[in-house]
């Protein structure tokens, strides 16, 4: 089961299909699909994870919001690591 945050700011604990246990995993920050259920509001399942050149592509055609954060979890390999860190030993 996953917790997901829904951009119509509703928080839904979601069912991963059979199809998608053991061979999809997802992760924090991941963006899914969910399909909502009629009759319980409070639960969804879970659909299809989109990779992160498809969720580049949903927000690029505005199918989900500017907001949404995209591999927010990940280090992407051509961003180059900050070598401040913002505290120094020498104050200890």
């Amino acid at each position: 089961r996953v917790e997901a945050q829904c951009f119509d700011g509703n928080k839904r604990l979601c069912h991963i299909r059979g199809k998608m246990r053991k061979k999809v995993w997802v992760a924090v920050g991941d963006i899914i699909l969910v399909g909502l259920r009629d009759y319980q509001d409070a639960k969804a399942d879970v659909i299809l994870k989109y990779s992160p050149d498809e969720a580049r592509n949903l927000k690029a055609y505005k199918e989900i919001p500017d907001t949404a954060k995209i591999n927010e979890g990940t280090l992407v390999e051509d961003e180059e690591l900050d070598e401040e860190c913002g505290f120094s030993f020498d104050d200890i």
